[in-house]
């Protein structure tokens, strides 16, 4: 494969944030320069919004890169990093964005090439729509993490809603000289969970009637769950109703968020629909894991294979990304939408 400049089109498959983030973590892995255009050209506000210039300033700062068109709504992007040096850092995004996705930018190049622990402290959203929320990153990616030979420790400071954000989340990296492939393909029947019921700035009925609602959808689809609710303390209000399948090796996590308008028992039936389709589907890997696994598996010598609930876009499109930068053989069995198994093969 050629180690020349990679031109990536944004608006290709899922048209997202994703393509930026994971595009910026190759290039620092694989020392690659890219350019990317017509960025998150698929979404209502197109090019960079104040999260993605966190995401590129924080892959900037960790491998002393240059780049060129970080500016807001800009839909291209010139990348070209250096090498990375592990150390405590800092990242701001100023609005309510996702502390998870900055993470999940720098995370593996510290790991893969730091010499030494990286401590990152995020401030922004840690519970925010279309994105992982804090207890998702403590829950579940760690452990998927840890399984494949990379220790990841998070901790939140305090948690972050939309509109204002305020949350903080620490984290810190400790450096990895192998990545372990991973065989997960059996999911055994689901018949307990867990989970919580959180509010913050709110009455406390909000949180009761989330726990009630949810208690009662699981038991209705044969599920005995308990969900006690939490009180936080946040910048601005918001809740959290979720879900969690500890029976599976790694414990999946489903989450509904509050908004204003919006009934308690929706954002409990958010959590619920998510846990419900997944039980149902047999595959120990959730959609959002399935195509957050395919970055470290790249750099792992060793076969892998995953059965996820859900084919989507995000998991697609992520595996273009990855061979624009890998030369590795990444399939994938049955169609979006459908239950399917990732395999990536050993490295040649």
């Amino acid at each position: 494969m050629s180690n020349g400049i990679v031109e990536i089109d944004g608006s290709e498959g899922e048209g997202g944030g994703q393509i930026l983030r994971s595009a910026l973590a190759l290039s620092i892995l694989t020392q690659r320069p890219f350019k990317l255009v017509n960025i998150r050209a698929n979404r209502s506000k197109p090019g960079l919004q104040p999260q993605h210039l966190a995401c590129v300033r924080a892959a900037g700062a960790i491998s002393s890169a240059t780049y060129k068109g970080a500016a807001n709504g800009s839909a291209v992007l010139y990348f070209e990093p250096g090498a990375v040096k592990a150390g405590k850092y800092t990242f701001s995004i100023g609005t309510a964005g996702a502390t998870a996705l900055v993470l999940h930018t720098v995370y593996l190049p510290l790991a893969l090439r730091g010499d030494k622990p990286s401590e990152i402290v995020i401030t922004g959203g840690t519970h925010t729509t279309h994105a992982p929320c804090y207890h998702f990153l403590e829950t579940t990616w760690c452990a998927h993490l840890a399984k494949m030979g990379i220790h990841v420790d998070v901790e939140m400071v305090r948690p972050g809603f939309y509109p204002r954000g305020g949350g903080e989340m620490r984290a810190v990296v400790h450096p990895c000289s192998r990545v372990n492939g991973v065989k997960h393909l059996e999911c055994p029947q689901l018949t307990t969970a867990g989970g919580f019921s959180a509010y913050a700035g709110l009455p406390e009925s909000v949180g009761r009637k989330q726990a009630r609602r949810l208690s009662v959808r699981l038991k209705s689809e044969s599920v005995e769950s308990h969900i006690p609710v939490e009180e936080w303390e946040a910048a601005n209000p918001g809740s959290v109703a979720a879900v969690i399948f500890r029976q599976v090796s790694v414990p999946p996590f489903f989450f509904g968020l509050g908004e204003r308008g919006k009934p308690s028992e929706m954002v409990a039936d958010d959590a619920a629909d998510e846990a419900i389709a997944f039980r149902d589907a047999r595959a120990p890997v959730d959609p959002h894991s399935a195509d957050q696994l395919l970055l470290p598996l790249a750099f792992s010598d060793d076969a892998s294979a995953y059965r996820t609930s859900e084919v989507t876009r995000h998991l697609t499109t992520n595996i273009e990304t990855v061979r624009r930068f890998c030369d590795r053989v990444i399939e994938v069995e049955n169609t979006e939408g459908k239950t399917g198994v990732v395999r990536v093969a050993a490295r040649v």
